[in-house]
C-alpha cells in the first residue's frame, strides 16, 4: 500500500469535508480508508505512480479555496475565436459572477441540488472517485431541459490558483434530457506556476435521442497533477462523443467509462496525446455494451518526443445480452525519441456471439520513405516531419465538430509540430 493511504495523511480532505450529502460521502470515505491511493502493483495504475508522485511534488493535502481572480483573468484565459456561453470554476467552485449562460438551462451548485452523487460514477470503481465524493468541497448541477437544442457551446473553464501544492476537486453533474443537444468544452488554465494536484469528476447523463458532445484540453503547468473521471449514462437513440486533448502537465490520468443503456445507443472516444519533455499522460477507457444494437467507436493517437511516455489501455465489455454490437477501437502512436516510452493495451471481452468487433494497437517512429518523398519535392526536413505528423494527429482533430475550438487545437498541434518539438 502507499504511505498516502492513512487517514491521518488526508485528514486535511477527509475530515474537513461539508455535511451534505452525508450518505454517498461516508460510503465513499469507508472505501478509499479501505482501498486509499493506488499501491505500487495495482494492476490499474501499474504505469502511473501518481502515488508517489503526490507524495513528492504535493506540500498540503487541502482543499484549495477560492482564489482571488478578475474578469480581465479569465477574458485571457479564454482561447482565441470562441463563441459560446460560459461557466467559471474557482478552484472548484462555480463563480456566477463571471459566468454567463443560456437561459434554456437549470443550474446550480451542486450542495443545493437533490442529485443522487456517486449513482453514475461509482466510487467503488476508482480510488480517485471515491476520493472526490467523500470531500470535494463545492460542485456544479447543469441541466438540460428536454427538446432544448443549445447551439452554442458552453466552456467551463476551471481557473486552478493554488498556494503551496493544495488539491482541487472539481465536482460536475451533467443531465441533457431527452431530444436535448448540447456541447461542453472543458478546458483548466493555471495562471502561477507550481505543483497542483486536481482531482475531477464529472458524471453526464444522456436522456434518450439525445447528442452530447464533450470536449477537454489539458494544457496546463508543466507541474500539475492531473486525475479526471468522466463516467456516463447513456440511453435509447442518444449520442455521446467525447475528445480528448493532452498537450501538457507533469502526471496526468485520465478515466473515462461510457455505459451504453439503450438500443440504438452509440458512443465515441477519440483522444490525442502530444507529449514532450517529461510529461507522462495515461488514457483509461471503458466502454460496457449492456443492451442490443449500440455502438461504440474509439480512436487514440499518441505522439512522443524526449523522455515524455504515454499509456492507453481501453476495455470493451460486450455482455451476453448485447447482441448486434458494433465496437471498434484503435491506438496507434509515433515515438520520436528513444527515450519516450509507450504502453498500450487495448482489450476486448464478448459474451455475444452475434457482434462486430475490432481492437489493435501500433508503435512506430516516421514512415522513412513518406518523408524522404516529401523531401525530394523540395520541401525541407521539419517543415515535411511536420507536415506527415500533422496528417497523423488531424485523424483525431476532425471529431471536433465546434469550428472554433477545432481551429484553436489545430493551431496548438501545428505550433508544436511546426517546431523542433
Amino acid at each position: 500500500m502507499s504511505t498516502l493511504t492513512t487517514q491521518d495523511t488526508l485528514s486535511p480532505l477527509l475530515e474537513t469535508a461539508p455535511s451534505n450529502f452525508a450518505t454517498a460521502r461516508s460510503a465513499a470515505k469507508a472505501i478509499f480508508l479501505q482501498e486509499g491511493l493506488p499501491a505500487v502493483k495495482a494492476e490499474e495504475y501499474k504505469y502511473t505512480q501518481i502515488a508517489r508522485k503526490l507524495e513528492k511534488e504535493i506540500s498540503s493535502f487541502q482543499q484549495a479555496q477560492p482564489a482571488d481572480i478578475t474578469s480581465e483573468l479569465i477574458q485571457k484565459s479564454i482561447f482565441e475565436g470562441f463563441e459560446g456561453h460560459l461557466i467559471v470554476l474557482n478552484n472548484g467552485k462555480w463563480d456566477a459572477t463571471l459566468s454567463s449562460l443560456p437561459e434554456e438551462i437549470s443550474i446550480s451548485e451542486l450542495e443545493d441540488s437533490s442529485i443522487p452523487v456517486g449513482t453514475i460514477a461509482k466510487p467503488e470503481k476508482d480510488p480517485f472517485v471515491a476520493l472526490n465524493q467523500s470531500s470535494f468541497a463545492s460542485g456544479l448541477a447543469i441541466s438540460v431541459p428536454k427538446k432544448t437544442q443549445i447551439e452554442q457551446p458552453i466552456l467551463i473553464l476551471s481557473v486552478n490558483q493554488t498556494n503551496g501544492g493544495q488539491v482541487v476537486q472539481p465536482r460536475i453533474w451533467i443531465e441533457a434530457g431527452d431530444f436535448a443537444e448540447v456541447t461542453f468544452i472543458d478546458q483548466a488554465v493555471q495562471p502561477l506556476d507550481g505543483a497542483l494536484f486536481s482531482n475531477q469528476v464529472v458524471e453526464i447523463k444522456g436522456g434518450h435521442n439525445s447528442k452530447v458532445h464533450y470536449y477537454k484540453i489539458q494544457n496546463e503547468g508543466k507541474e500539475s497533477i492531473e486525475v479526471s473521471n468522466i463516467e456516463t449514462d447513456i440511453q435509447k437513440d442518444a449520442q455521446f462523443t467525447a475528445v480528448t486533448i493532452s498537450l501538457s502537465g507533469d502526471m496526468v490520468r485520465n478515466n473515462l467509462n461510457l455505459n451504453l443503456l439503450g438500443s440504438n445507443s452509440e458512443g465515441n472516444m477519440y483522444g490525442l496525446y502530444l507529449l514532450n519533455g517529461k510529461t507522462h499522460v495515461d488514457n483509461h477507457t471503458n466502454v460496457d455494451h449492456t443492451i442490443p444494437h449500440a455502438e461504440s467507436n474509439e480512436l487514440y493517437k499518441g505522439i512522443l518526443a524526449d523522455s515524455s511516455r504515454g499509456v492507453f489501455n481501453g476495455k470493451i465489455f460486450v455482455r451476453q445480452d448485447a447482441q448486434k454490437t458494433n465496437a471498434f477501437q484503435q491506438n496507434n502512436n509515433i515515438l520520436l525519441s528513444e527515450d519516450a516510452t509507450v504502453n498500450t493495451k487495448p482489450q476486448l471481452e464478448i459474451w455475444a456471439d452475434d457482434v462486430k468487433c475490432s481492437h489493435g494497437c501500433t508503435t512506430g517512429q516516421l514512415d522513412e520513405e513518406a518523408l524522404f518523398y516529401l523531401q525530394a519535392r523540395g520541401i525541407d526536413k521539419l517543415q515535411a516531419k511536420g507536415l506527415l505528423l500533422y496528417a497523423f494527429a488531424g485523424e483525431v482533430l476532425d471529431h471536433i465538430e465546434d469550428e472554433n475550438f477545432k481551429n484553436y487545437c489545430t493551431g496548438l498541434v501545428q505550433q508544436r509540430l511546426g517546431s523542433k518539438f
